[in-house]
């Protein structure tokens, strides 16, 4: 009857599981022989002993052989009652860790077959007590009866327990799973985006300048192709991350990209300004990447939407916050009433608020727009 392979173990789980399995061995055999000797064995080293080391030994590979553990343990017992004659010493409970480990395996139903039938005998190994004390015989065989219950029983629980943490866990580790892709699903979006405003405006003035000057096209072609190139190298890695096997991933876009950004701007005919005020080494990188994002997002809708020709990017970093505002000199909203929310701006509320910051973007009161977001700082208190 093969038994199945246990699984590996990290090495700290299998040195607590090695020094519990010795604790039970020499728990075996001290309460073994101790209830030997309680019950009238003067002689603990023809008996036992030898079957208390013997049983005590089986539990060391009781996790990799339980069944064979089990067994094993029940042909000494049997050995130790037909050679040393009947003792009141019990026959369940000597092996009482074999049986419970054995209980937590696939081969269950086994178990109470095997108990049952060391039941079985027994009781008729016991038969004498009846022409002497009825109640005691009964007692005898009902209380082996019931230990054994008890034993597979907690078997079955301790194995029903350790799937539903496990599933727990995997059901845990899905979870978080589905969250990373659906932040990645926004990166995605914010260098999409990105990167289709900033080339389509290269590819216009190119459009424009091809005929009059050649070489002004050919430089903006070359900034839309720039662009294009880093945007593939953002995607690919983000991409990887949404795949099973997210190794060889690039590092996430962060503080020291906010130059490339005001750069590949400037290159599509927005008049950029980056103001900085702080420290921006000390911000940690799931707070960089939100502002990163921000102004990334900010500029793109700029250039798509805002039809501006000037914009300002002011960076406060604190202790224990940073604030960042984009403003621009563009078409504002008739009225002042409130922007609509795309894809963009939404996203960008999203990713702040989960940070437990807040994002606000309307139009300036003499003309223009602006968003402001303030971000806490991960890990400050308040």
């Amino acid at each position: 009857m093969a038994e199945p392979s246990p699984r590996r173990e990290p090495a700290p789980v299998r040195h607590l599981a090695w020094i519990v399995d010795i604790t039970l061995a020499v728990l075996t055999l001290v309460f073994f022989v101790a209830v030997a000797l309680a019950t009238g064995v003067r002689s603990p080293w023809h008996g036992p002993i030898p079957l208390g080391l013997f049983l005590g030994g089986l539990l060391l590979v009781r996790r990799r052989r339980p069944m064979t553990v089990l067994l094993l343990s029940i042909g000494g017992i049997f050995v130790y009652h037909l050679a040393v004659h009947w003792s009141p010493a019990g026959w369940i409970w000597p092996a009482a860790v074999a049986y419970f480990t054995a209980a937590t395996t696939s081969r269950v139903r086994w178990v109470p077959v095997i108990g049952l039938a060391q039941l079985v005998y027994s009781a008729v190994d016991a038969r004498w007590i009846l022409d002497h004390n009825v109640t005691r015989y009964v007692i005898h065989v009902a209380g082996e009866g019931l230990l054994l219950a008890i034993l597979v029983g907690a078997g079955v629980t301790y194995a029903a327990a350790t799937r539903w943490r496990g599933r727990l866990r995997e059901t845990d580790s899905r979870a978080h799973a589905a969250e990373e892709r659906l932040r990645v699903s926004h990166e995605v979006h914010d260098v999409i985006a990105h990167t289709l405003a900033v080339v389509g405006v290269q590819l216009n003035v190119a459009a424009d300048a091809l005929e009059d000057d050649p070489a002004a096209a050919a430089a903006a072609l070359r900034v839309a192709k720039d662009v294009r190139n880093r945007a593939m190298t953002d995607l690919r890695s983000l991409i990887t991350i949404l795949r099973d096997d997210a190794g060889g991933t690039a590092p996430q876009a962060d503080l020291a990209s906010l130059d490339t950004l005001v750069a590949d701007a400037r290159a599509a005919g927005l008049e950029v300004t980056l103001d900085e005020h702080g420290d921006r080494a000390a911000v940690p990188a799931i707070t960089a990447i939100a502002v990163h994002r921000v102004v990334q997002e900010s500029l793109a809708n700029t250039l798509k939407h805002a039809g501006a020709r000037r914009a300002g990017v002011t960076i406060g970093y604190q202790p224990r916050s940073i604030t960042v505002e984009i403003t621009d000199d563009g078409r504002s909203v008739p009225g002042g009433t409130d922007v609509a929310e795309g894809h963009g701006l939404a996203g960008m509320r999203e990713r702040v608020s989960a940070l437990g910051g807040t994002l606000t973007a309307g139009p300036l009161p003499g003309g223009g727009f602006a968003v402001r977001a303030d971000i806490p700082v991960a890990g400050s208190t308040a």
